[in-house]
């Protein structure tokens, strides 16, 4: 293909933040397109092979709007914005930065990042119950609280529920020394270090002592009609099918229910049936009830986690195609 060169004009205050620390973001964009990048005041050069210089100026377009709208651009950012380039999906990008859920104690910003982040956050606007399904880091209990969080503030509902199933992750831990609530608070440490983020622990305590709100294990759930709440349901792949069942028709009216869980990190026995399957295929094709799956592409921590995440899908689905083949040769 022939190769083409063309410029942009980008002012120079923003070349700071879109350029990346020792140019980083620059050298990922040359090495992903396979162009070749040269800056001469507020002009951006690009030249290499039609398509790639096209791709790179709608990069390019895509990052200058984000720090405009006074984004802080990370190495996500940049990731996330050339992949969805490469899947000319890039519209889409622009709208995420506007959808601000609420802020946290230091006043950052709690927004989608992701297509899927937004379309899950949507779901939770529209929908009475929403399960959100996918790997580690894709944010979808950290979403969850910030909207629960907001729908307090807002008067929206009258409590915030948190629970989740308080079982072992492959160790055996004996014995906790201390009372109860003592006994079970390390199940459930993520949930109080995401509100700590979101609302101050001061705040966060307050709320807790005057039961507003309300961090315990799934088995306190029993016997409890929760009108008015919303609650979320964390590490829900770790029910069993009664549980899951028991937790579902807790809900009560005015309340809003979030179920997060990874389909491939359970803890539960060996041959045990996980409740997160059950209810995903039982309850598929009732209104007010949907369903939001994440992907690798939607990990917002560190690129590596989203490497790692595609290395063991890659490892698993390996595995199950021998398994397959071991069991067709004994047949």
């Amino acid at each position: 293909m022939a190769l083409t060169e063309t410029a942009i004009e980008i002012p120079g205050e923003y070349h700071a933040d879109i350029f990346g620390r020792y140019d980083e973001y620059i050298k990922k964009i040359e090495k992903t397109l396979k162009v070749t990048l040269i800056t001469r005041d507020s002009s951006i050069r690009i030249s290499g092979e039609g398509e790639s210089v096209k791709k790179a100026e709608k990069v390019f377009s895509c990052l200058y709007s984000l720090v405009k709208k006074g984004e802080t651009l990370t190495e996500h950012n940049v990731d996330y914005t050339l992949a969805m380039v490469m899947e000319d999906k890039e519209e889409a990008i622009a709208e995420l930065s506007d959808d601000i859920i609420c802020h946290t104690i230091n006043g950052k910003p709690i927004k989608p990042k992701t297509i899927g982040q937004k379309k899950y956050i949507e779901a939770i606007r529209k929908d009475m119950i929403v399960f959100g399904i996918g790997p580690a880091g894709t944010g979808k209990t950290y979403l969850a609280m910030a909207m629960a969080v907001r729908a307090f503030k807002n008067n929206e509902v009258n409590r915030i529920i948190l629970t989740r199933p308080a079982i072992e992750a492959g160790e055996k831990l004996g014995f906790l020394p201390g009372d109860l609530q003592s006994k079970v608070d390390p199940y459930l440490r993520p949930l109080y270090d995401a509100l700590y983020d979101i609302m101050g622990a001061e705040h966060f305590l307050k709320n807790m002592e005057k039961g507003l709100i309300e961090v315990a294990p799934l088995a306190y759930m029993r016997g409890r009609t929760l009108d008015n709440a919303f609650i979320v349901l964390d590490e829900a792949q770790n029910t069993t099918p009664a549980q899951m069942k028991m937790f579902l028709t807790r809900v009560g009216f005015g309340s809003k229910v979030i179920v997060t869980g990874d389909l491939t990190q359970k803890d539960l026995p060996k041959g045990q049936v996980s409740g997160l399957d059950i209810a995903l295929n039982v309850l598929k094709s009732i209104e007010g009830i949907s369903t939001c799956n994440f992907s690798k592409a939607d990990v917002v921590r560190h690129p590596l986690v989203a490497k790692i995440v595609d290395a063991y899908e890659s490892y698993e689905k390996k595995e199950h195609r021998a398994e397959q083949r071991r069991k067709s040769a004994k047949n």
